[in-house]
């Protein structure tokens, strides 16, 4: 999932249209080499899910997991590919926007490849600290403004890219175990394909 602004369910819904999975149906690398630290068997909220891979694989590690998207469509994809896999997820159609983060609800929140504007941004990321309960864990890979020379995904204007600076001011008061930019090799579907820059952030809610 990328930028979400007016009509971004509209947007979306209309990359999500076909048969296929645009962003494929495996899970984020990242956060499949991160899920040991989420607590077991949590309550996760994921945000700008999209098409449903990232939940799936959440929900098949035995978490409870609510998806998030604006787009109808892609949320509809989810549930099949849940029902494929044999697993449940909770989806909401809502744009981030309009989202309410009702405090210390959630044991863990994942966002992969959610861009947003920077006043969203920031509003969202600093509601999911107030959203997550104590011991709580946060997910989050994006790309950086490095990878508009890449040209291999992701928005292609500036200030909906993400460096580890503006993370560590939207994060604050959280534990930062992680939060690195690198250079990765991303194969996610069509639309996700080979080098990027990325930031990657692990955060957690001090007990």
């Amino acid at each position: 999932m990328a930028e979400q602004h007016p009509n971004a369910g509209t947007q979306w819904d209309a990359r999500f249209s076909s048969e296929a999975y645009v962003y494929g149906t495996q899970p984020n690398d990242f956060l499949v080499d991160m899920a040991p630290r989420l607590p077991p068997g949590g309550r996760v909220l994921s945000l700008g899910e999209g098409e449903g891979r990232n939940s799936v694989y959440l929900a098949s590690l035995g978490h409870a997991v609510t998806a998030v998207d604006a787009s109808r469509v892609g949320l509809q994809k989810s549930q099949r590919l849940a029902a494929e896999r044999g697993v449940f997820i909770e989806t909401i159609v809502s744009d981030l926007a309009d989202f309410t983060f009702a405090p210390e609800a959630w044991d863990a929140a994942v966002a992969i490849f959610c861009h947003l504007p920077p006043a969203l941004r920031r509003k969202v990321h600093q509601s999911l600290v107030r959203s997550l309960r104590p011991g709580g864990i946060v997910l989050l890979e994006a790309y950086t403004p490095a990878q508009l020379g890449f040209r291999t995904g992701g928005p292609p204007v500036t200030e909906l890219l993400y460096t580890a600076e503006a993370l560590r001011e939207d994060f604050a008061g959280l534990e930062l175990p992680v939060l690195r930019e690198m250079t990765r090799e991303v194969r996610e579907g069509t639309l996700h394909t080979g080098p990027a820059a990325v930031v990657q952030l692990v955060g957690r809610k001090p007990t």
